[in-house]
């Protein structure tokens, strides 16, 4: 009986799973630590608590759901924020694609791993505005800083060289991909403070 039976050894597998592991370049640590990026976690954990309050002061059902949607919304954005978790997705996906021989063509994945995005973006967008039928005005104020906040998801994801030169120039000293990211979380905080604090109407 030869030797070479046709099937790998699990010693060449392991062999072939420490070089996958080599190549992911790519280890749990803070993922922008500059002051904006600091900054952007900071306003993160405060919508987070304005929302999370506001969800609990007002009544309806829906209007809560709404509310209770964008704190965790906002918890998992946070996190990704500085565990910079696109990237080892990113990194996940080079490396595959190198291992398995369609790295040439990964830019036709990345175009559909974008439409993935861009649909799961529009589906919670969708399922937030369902949420908002009847809301008051801040809470639409609050939806909106919500979709900026996608849209600059969506931006990051396409990670498009020139996308990326752009939201890499500054304006008035700040980066555009701070005042995308911080100006959306601000416009929610901003609805989110106002609906809290404005007067609930009379129960019938």
């Amino acid at each position: 009986m030869g030797l070479d039976s046709g099937k790998p050894s699990s010693s060449n597998k392991e062999i072939a799973l420490v070089s996958l592991v080599h190549e992911f370049n790519w280890t749990p640590g803070i993922g922008d630590p500059t002051i904006g990026g600091w900054l952007t976690l900071v306003l993160y954990f405060l919508a987070v608590l304005s929302t999370w309050k506001t969800g609990s002061s007002i009544w309806g059902r829906r209007e809560v759901s709404l509310w209770r949607a964008i704190t965790l919304l906002f918890v998992a954005l946070g996190i990704n924020k500085q565990l910079d978790l696109q990237t080892a997705l990113t990194e996940l996906g080079r490396v595959i694609a190198f291992n398995q021989g369609w790295y040439e063509q990964r830019q036709t994945v990345q175009v559909w791993f974008i439409v993935g995005v861009a649909v799961m973006c529009l589906i919670l967008a969708v399922l937030l505005l369902l949420l908002a039928y009847d809301a008051p005005f801040p809470t639409w104020v609050a939806l909106l800083g919500v979709v900026v906040v996608l849209a600059f998801v969506l931006i990051r994801a396409a990670s498009f060289h020139h996308i990326d030169r752009f939201i890499g120039e500054r304006i008035l000293g700040l980066k555009w991909n701070w005042v995308l990211e911080m100006g959306g979380i601000s416009i929610v905080l901003l609805g989110s403070e106002w609906r809290r604090r404005r007067k609930p109407p009379l129960q019938l």
